[in-house]
This record gives C-alpha cells, structure tokens and sequence, in this order.
C-alpha cells in the first residue's frame, strides 16, 4: 500500500491523480489529518481541485474542498477511465458558484467507485454521475452515509446509460449500485423555475445488452424537504425502501419516464409524509412487473399508479392526519419524527420472501429486524429507539453485506524518509510507474506528482 499523507498547508496546487494505478492488494490512500487542522485545498478557476484521469485502486479522504464559489469548478472530478475508487471523509463547501458546479462528479466511464460519509453543502449539484447524453456510464457504486444539503439543482443524480461499452474492462453480468444511509435535503436554496431538481434522481439502465437489467437499491435514506421539486424520481429497475421521506411543499416519490421509462419496480416500506402526491408511479412499461408494498404514506394524495401496478398493504390518509399515525410529523430538524405511535402502524404479518432478495431488506430505517408487522420504514412502535432524524451524518446501521469494492482501511502513519536528491521514478503497485510527472514532492513519506495545468474542459 502506498499512502499520501498531506499536511494542512498543502493547498494551492490542487491534487490532479492522472495515469495512477494501484490494484487490490497495494491500493493508493491520499488522506489528510484525521484530527485537528484539516488539510484544505481551494478552488482554482482553471481546473477541478481533485482531478482523477485514467486512475483506479485510489482512495481520497480526510480533505476539505474549499470551491470558494468559483462557477464550475468541481471538488471531485474523474476523465477517461476511473474504478475502484474510494472518495470519503470530505468536507465540499463553496461550490455554489452554478448550478452546474459539482461536489463529485463522474465524466469518465466509472466502475466500483464507493463515496462515503462525505458533507457537501451548499453546491450547485451535490453529486452527478455519468454523462448528460447518456454516455461515460457508471456502474456498481456504492454511495453511503453522505450529507447532502441545500444544492441548487440535484443533491445527487445518476444520469441514465446508453449502451456500455464492452472493451474496457466495465463489469458485466447484472450489478446492483447501492444508494443507502444518506441524508439529502433542499430545505434551502434551491433553483426555481425551469431549474428545479429533485434531491435525488435516477435514469434508466442501458435498454438492451449489458446492464440492462442492473438495479438501483434505495435503502435507509432522509430525503426532507424540496421547495420547488418532488424529493425522488427515477426510472428503470429500482427497489426503493426502508427510506424516510418528508417533504412540506409538494411531492415525495415520482416515479415516471424521463429519458426512458419505469420497468421493475419495487417500493417497500417507506415512511412518507408529503403535502403533495406521496408515492406516484406512472408511464410504466407493461412487460414488466410494479409492486408498491407496506408503505405508511400521509400526503395530499397518497398513491397514484397507473393501472396494472399493484398496490398492496398499505397505510395511507391525508397529510393533515400524519399526527394520528407517527409521533412528530410537523416537527423540526431536533424533534421532528416519524416512529410510529403505538397501534396505528402494526399490522398481519406479511410475508416478505419475495423481499429477501433486495439487501437488508430484512432490517428496518434503524437497522432493526423485521417480522413483518409493521408498515412503513420502522419496525416498532412508541418511543424512537434509535436516530432522531437530523441534517447530519447518519450513524451505522448493521449491513448483510459489505459493499464493493472492498473498503480501504488506514494504513500505520509512515515515518518521515530521509530527502531524496532529485526526482525519482515512483512505482504505484499497479500497471507501471506514475507517468509525466514534472516535480516530485516528498510528503510525509509519499511521493506526490505535480502534473502540468491545463485549461478545464466540460462535457
């Protein structure tokens, strides 16, 4: 393993990470302090700050991103080919500059990218991945335990996918990406208008061929709040539950064509209070199967399908009523809750094998197991035994699974070497060596290439 330990002073250059490879056994971790001064990098109006080109087996953590509100000038930012990445433990703020500035944003082809516990206030989108044409796909992520708060546009949209391509080593085979645990709200600043977004929206997978048949699950999330847009929508193959969803300016779950249309969809307990349409499925493709189960859904109008969807064991009435069924509907961030006051949401067990194939699916929005008797995202009733909803990191909940990749641990604190006398070939522990490196800086024990600038190029 190599590991790049940068110190706070370490800002003005921006961290471009091009042509770096490690592998499985010997990936890169670039991390900041874990305690006490952070190590900040600020925005530069010619380039992303951290630039990922061609690179894979590299883990980013512990930095703070400072975009100080130049437009369109990303925090995090991958060309060409990227996977196995791991972006965590950072802190995006002043990236509000547009609403086309991103906290981490994919313009690559991306595979078994994890981006976890991160904060990102304030940005134009808080996360955009893949291409706007449908291009540059990406595929088996794992996306966890992130803030997300008060974007322009989307908190987090992952664009819809044409066909992948087949020679550059993308999986294969069907692949589920992970959306869980997240906390995503527009309470705040949101855009108007013909630029309004949802806090989270997902396209379609690719129509026919490779990952056509790919699955988003959407588990465990706070969605709160859109003053302009509905909290979710997608398309495609999706199972979205055990997600809490709170919105008191119009719709929660939208789910509708957009660049394609709804296929598989599988929406289960989910706790929803909305003063607009609470869970609305339309323009679905008939081949395919839609289920809509065991949701508690208080909300103008509570479930709206077209037909053929199916609609079983749920609890629902109006918005006004949300009071008689859980504990603090209308309160706010600090006491606001939606566990179920004790009576109103149990009910016959339900049989859940159909379920068991979706990832903890068998836990509730705390982690608790299910019996199946109980609607909406909590199993259990009266008073909250765990996480009183707030705008910041959720704590860990018990997983069935790890996700992958593998997650890369801190390695031992490298001591410092002696200098070196020049530049010197560095080998990453991958294909080969960091390439077109123009100054060598030795950095707590690690060698950090400093690559020449260029000018930002957007897709």
């Amino acid at each position: 393993m190599i590991r790049c330990s940068l110190p706070q002073e370490l800002n003005q250059e921006g961290l471009p990470l091009k042509d770096l490879h490690g592998n499985a056994d010997n990936p890169i971790v670039i991390a900041g302090p874990e305690s006490g001064a952070a190590a900040v990098f600020t925005g530069r109006s010619c380039c992303n700050t951290v630039q990922l080109d061609n690179a894979s087996y590299i883990t980013v953590r512990h930095l703070t991103l400072d975009g100080l509100d130049i437009p369109f000038v990303d925090a995090v930012n991958s060309r060409n080919t990227t996977h196995h990445i791991t972006v965590e433990d950072l802190l995006i703020v002043n990236h509000g500059g547009a609403q086309g500035t991103v906290g981490v944003s994919t313009k690559g082809p991306a595979w078994d990218w994890i981006i976890r516990n991160n904060v990102i206030l304030g940005a134009g989108t808080g996360m955009y991945l893949g291409n706007s044409d449908g291009n540059l796909q990406f595929v088996r992520g794992v996306i966890e335990y992130n803030v997300i708060l008060d974007t322009l546009g989307y908190n987090m949209q992952i664009k819809h996918q044409n066909p992948r391509p087949t020679d550059i080593g993308m999986p294969t085979g069907n692949n589920k990406t992970i959306i869980r645990h997240n906390v995503f709200s527009k309470a705040n600043n949101a855009s108007t208008g013909g630029s309004a977004r949802p806090n989270l929206l997902v396209g379609h997978w690719p129509l026919s061929g490779t990952g056509s048949n790919d699955l988003y699950e959407i588990y465990g999330n706070f969605l709160y709040q859109n003053t302009s847009e509905a909290l979710f929508q997608g398309e495609g193959n999706i199972a979205f539950y055990n997600n809490v969803l709170v919105n008191d300016y119009g719709s929660a779950l939208n789910v509708q064509a957009h660049n394609d249309v709804p296929r598989e969809i599988n929406i289960f307990h989910n706790t929803v209070v909305a003063s607009g349409n609470g869970i609305r499925v339309r323009d679905v493709h008939t081949d395919y199967q839609q289920h809509i189960t065991a949701n508690a859904v208080f909300a103008g109008t509570s479930v709206a399908t077209d037909t053929g969807v199916v609609i079983q064991e749920n609890i629902t009435d109006s918005h006004a009523a949300s009071g008689n069924y859980v504990n603090n509907p209308s309160g706010a961030i600090g006491v606001l809750d939606l566990y179920p006051v004790a009576g109103m949401l149990a009910s016959s067990p339900l049989d859940m094998t159909s379920l068991e194939v979706f990832t903890d699916s068998d836990k509730d929005f705390n982690g608790v197991n299910r019996d199946g008797s109980f609607r909406g995202a909590y199993a259990g009733e009266g008073q909250n035994p765990g996480w009183l909803l707030q705008l910041e990191t959720k704590p860990n909940v018990p997983t069935s699974i790890d996700p992958v990749p593998v997650p890369v641990p801190d390695p031992a604190p490298v001591p410092d070497p002696d200098p070196l006398p020049g530049p010197v070939p560095v080998d990453s522990g991958g294909s080969g060596a960091l390439g077109l490196v123009e100054l060598l800086l030795l950095i707590s024990g690690c060698l950090v290439g400093i690559y020449p600038r260029r000018n930002k190029k957007r897709l």
